[in-house]
């Protein structure tokens, strides 16, 4: 006979042992029927309201927000206080407020020769007889200043305003293809963009009118009349940094460059040399120095041998070997020196011609 609690036929096989262990895993603790949507009314109030047997609770109120909602909140505070500070902090000028690059100033003064121009049978040994004979060559004669951080620009910064100025002085003074009145695009590229119209002008239009003048911007001979007789050029000169006001980085360069030259076409010519000295100012912003590009404020240039009748902005047109200017003003410009010539026009110092 089956016991108590046991199926008429018993426990089936592969069943529980009981009824009590077939509910055992199910715990219904007091939160667990309090929180029940469905309640059972009592005897008496089924007899007394005839009402259903069982009532719908009302929902539960949470006492306040849950633990995810709560982060989601102080996350988007976060977002937003943050979105609010960098647009007060942040590092570069509204476009509306920045200052555009003023155009650049610039001044080229041709230095006629006293006398015939010296030449030589190459140009090593013009340069072992000249001013030039200590003079680095290339890029090697533009060394870098050592950088350091001023009162609102970082040592990053002050090296990237030095190293754009020499790459601009490079570029518009030892390259090759610039030199021979070729592509200009590798100059262009180093300016601010407020200064490219005027740069583009200078060269659709020529004009002395310190504005326009293709050499206040780079140095170039006219292909037509001479060409590189070495293409080791000797350089020296210095780079200075100053930082003007707390937006504005300034870089003044000054450097003397010699090169040897001779007849475009002519290689067994006589090489003669022709120095260039360069005083360049440039300026940077905070976005130039981001962009690595350059504002040049102002250009003045001392070149020659020259000829006083001849038209330097758009080219240079030296006078090479054997070659003569007739006369000139009395007193010489030195380009080895920091003398200025103050006429349209100087006489190039007999000190400053190789000795043959």
């Amino acid at each position: 006979m089956a016991g108590l609690g046991e199926p008429p036929g018993g426990t089936p096989e592969g069943g529980p042992g009981g009824g009590e262990d077939e509910y055992r895993s199910v715990v219904f603790d007091e939160s667990f029927v309090r929180a029940a949507r469905l309640q059972e009314f009592s005897a008496q109030e089924r007899i007394t309201d005839h009402a259903p047997a069982v009532r719908r609770r009302p929902a539960l109120r949470r006492a306040g927000l849950s633990r995810q909602a709560l982060i989601l909140v102080v996350l988007i505070a976060v977002a937003f206080g943050t979105a609010i500070y960098m647009g007060v902090r942040h590092p570069y000028q509204d476009p509306a407020g920045q200052r555009t690059a003023a155009p650049a100033r610039m001044t080229v003064v041709p230095l006629a020769p006293g006398d015939r121009v010296p030449g030589g049978g190459n140009a090593a040994f013009l340069f072992e007889h000249s001013p030039a004979a200590q003079f680095r060559s290339a890029a090697d004669g533009i060394p870098l200043p050592g950088a350091r951080r001023t009162a609102h620009f970082s040592e990053d910064q002050v090296l990237n305003a030095l190293t754009t100025a020499k790459n601009y002085i490079v570029r518009s003074g030892l390259d090759p293809e610039v030199l021979g009145g070729g592509a200009v695009r590798s100059v262009r590229v180093l300016l601010d963009p407020d200064q490219l119209s005027q740069f583009d002008e200078s060269f659709e239009s020529p004009a002395v009118d310190g504005r326009h003048t293709p050499t206040g911007w780079l140095v170039r001979f006219d292909p037509a009349d001479a060409e590189l007789a070495d293409p080791e050029i000797r350089v020296d000169g210095s780079l200075r940094v100053v930082e003007s006001d707390a937006s504005t980085l300034d870089v003044t360069a000054d450097h003397t460059m010699v090169y040897a030259l001779r007849p475009a076409g002519d290689a067994r010519a006589e090489v003669s040399l022709f120095t260039v000295r360069r005083e360049l100012h440039f300026r940077y912003d905070r976005d130039d120095l981001r962009l690595h590009q350059t504002q040049l404020v102002a250009s003045y240039v001392q070149a020659g041998p020259l000829s006083c009748a001849e038209d330097s902005a758009n080219h240079l047109r030296p006078l090479l070997a054997g070659r003569s200017a007739g006369s000139g003003t009395p007193a010489g410009t030195d380009p080895y020196t920091s003398d200025n010539a103050t006429a349209l026009c100087g006489t190039l110092a007999s000190r400053a011609q190789p000795k043959v």
